[in-house]
């Protein structure tokens, strides 16, 4: 089965057509738009993931130090 990459003109009005093209067209705002928000989250996954990394503080740092005595 092939995989179809696009939108039909039977199933899809001119401007939803327009729309499609514009987002997949390099040259245009929707696309760079797009584009730039794609990398925003992807650079701020990384950060989350970068900072769920850390291991956490001992138990005892947490504790009150006068429960000890």
């Amino acid at each position: 089965m092939a995989k179809c990459k696009g939108v039909s003109s039977k199933t899809h009005t001119q401007k939803q057509l327009n729309d499609y093209a514009n987002q997949h067209n390099p040259n245009n705002k929707a696309f760079k738009a797009n584009r730039q928000n794609q990398k925003a989250l992807k650079n701020k996954a990384r950060q989350i993931a970068f900072w769920r990394d850390i291991e956490p503080a001992e138990w005892y740092c947490y504790s009150n130090p006068f429960d000890f005595e």
